[in-house]
């Protein structure tokens, strides 16, 4: 099984990308293609030879971060990005990863493998922290302006997802609402909980901002702009705090003595809030195992990004999301209301 990597995507690409590659080639055993311009990435592998052999696909173009997703795609078919959507598309990768313009990657995932039966918006999935475990948000940020049926889907790719690589089973699905009474939320939220609520989900009703990082259900349910306010909002509390909690442990002669009393839970904190512990966020929907990771990720991100991709294709994610029919009964319940 062999995962593709995009080589030039990313704020610390390409060294902290090869890098990444390197270690799961070698710490977890994975074949990966590395995608980019070869020039820039052969002398990056040469000077930290791999164990198992890692291939390089050549290609001239790169998307930047700011570039505009769909035109970039359009323009830059020989581009990181592409070309490795295209080494899955071809059976020639199981899996694909980049740090890159997200945007683009979620267009290009759509031009060149095409969307999961039964699927009319593929969604992002991520892995928050939660106190009783990870939690799965969908979708965090590919859909600004979903319908109420989306949402089921999303409900329903996440479960999926849960079940087979979380290893949750039969994943309790929670609505993000303003409220626990199934009467709050705005328009799309109280009929997104009605289709949700007639379907065959482990649903448990709506879910408040607070109930988000608590783990109390294992698949929260929301509109991409909600979900990726939701997402940055936790990044940033979470590193602030392991900020504050360092700065004051270290800031006096007994608290540097309680330091290094408590450095053991201290560090198990910090891991637990660390995202580069998660990789990356599968894009769900499409007909493809794609990871999107962090912009910012370094090569401990990579790298489990790379291991999650590995795992995802394992599972064979895209074909259990095409084969189930719970979504036309989702869309038949929806239009039968209207």
């Amino acid at each position: 099984m062999r995962v593709a990597v995009d080589a030039m995507g990313g704020d610390k690409a390409p060294d902290e990308i090869v890098e990444g590659a390197l270690r799961a080639s070698n710490e977890l055993g994975i074949d990966i293609t590395l995608v980019g311009k070869e020039d820039v990435i052969a002398p990056l592998l040469s000077s930290k030879p791999s164990q198992r052999h890692i291939e390089i696909i050549h290609t001239p173009e790169i998307i930047a971060m700011d570039e505009h997703p769909a035109t970039a795609v359009r323009k830059k078919k020989d581009s990181s990005i592409v070309r490795g959507l295209e080494l899955l598309k071809e059976g020639k990768a199981d899996a694909f990863v980049s740090a890159g313009n997200s945007g683009a990657v979620m267009a290009a995932s759509l031009f060149v493998l095409g969307r999961c039966t039964g699927i009319d918006r593929p969604a992002i999935g991520t892995i928050i922290p939660g106190k009783e475990g990870p939690v799965l948000l969908i979708d965090a940020g590919a859909n600004v302006d979903p319908e109420p049926v989306h949402l089921l889907q999303f409900a329903f790719m996440g479960s999926i997802y849960a079940r087979e690589v979380m290893r949750i089973g039969n994943p309790k699905v929670g609505l993000l609402s303003n409220g626990e009474e199934e009467t709050k939320g705005n328009k799309l939220t109280l009929q997104a909980h009605k289709l949700l609520k007639g379907s065959n989900l482990n649903f448990q009703g709506n879910v408040e901002g607070r109930d988000v990082t608590k783990g109390t259900v294992h698949v929260i349910v929301t509109d991409g702009f909600t979900g990726n306010v939701v997402l940055k909002t936790v990044e940033g509390v979470a590193e602030d705090l392991v900020s504050i909690i360092r700065e004051e442990i270290t800031s006096g002669i007994l608290n540097k003595v309680g330091a290094l009393i408590l450095q053991g839970a201290f560090r198990k904190v910090a891991q637990k809030l660390d995202y580069a512990e998660y990789g990356g966020a599968p894009l769900l929907g499409v007909r493809g195992n794609v990871f999107i990771a962090h912009g910012r990720s370094n090569a401990k991100a990579i790298k489990n990004a790379i291991r999650l991709a590995h795992e995802a294709a394992s599972h064979r994610i895209p074909k259990l999301i095409s084969d189930n029919n719970i979504i036309v009964t989702g869309k038949e319940m929806f239009q039968q209301d209207l």
